[in-house]
């Protein structure tokens, strides 16, 4: 089964967390969920490199890894491979953001963010960030 090493943002702005749906893809089971922006690292990267060069493809949102503070790391397996994803709080101070892969996002309060069909993996870090009150 292939492995992957995956990183996730979770930005916060105005007490608000970004969340992203993602375009249909490869596997339907995860097309048009929703899911903390993010990807795979490349060799040599590790994950808040890899977390700060995917936000700038992804959405032109650029945060500094000294910003980036580990929050929650997921083992997660779908029925065709199986992940890590490090997910890391971002503080986000500006407004500015292109959807370049997603097909919608949305800022969410904590009270509501459970109500959003999230894909599987990203599941357990939504119910920690609820635990914890954010």
């Amino acid at each position: 089964m292939k492995h992957l090493e995956v990183c996730g943002a979770i930005l916060l702005k105005d007490h608000k967390i970004l969340c992203a749906q993602r375009n249909a893809g490869k596997y339907d089971y995860v097309s048009y969920k929703w899911e903390f922006p993010g990807g795979k690292l490349e060799p040599g990267e590790d994950a808040k490199q890899a977390l700060h060069r995917e936000l700038i493809e992804e959405m032109d949102v650029n945060i500094s890894e000294n910003d980036m503070e580990l929050f929650y790391v997921v083992e997660h397996q779908y029925p065709d491979f199986e992940m890590r994803m490090h997910c890391f709080i971002c503080k986000m101070s500006d407004d500015v953001i292109n959807l370049k892969e997603h097909a919608d996002m949305k800022w969410s309060t904590i009270e509501n963010i459970q109500d959003l069909d999230w894909a599987p993996a990203d599941l357990p870090v939504v119910n920690a960030l609820v635990k914890k009150g954010f």
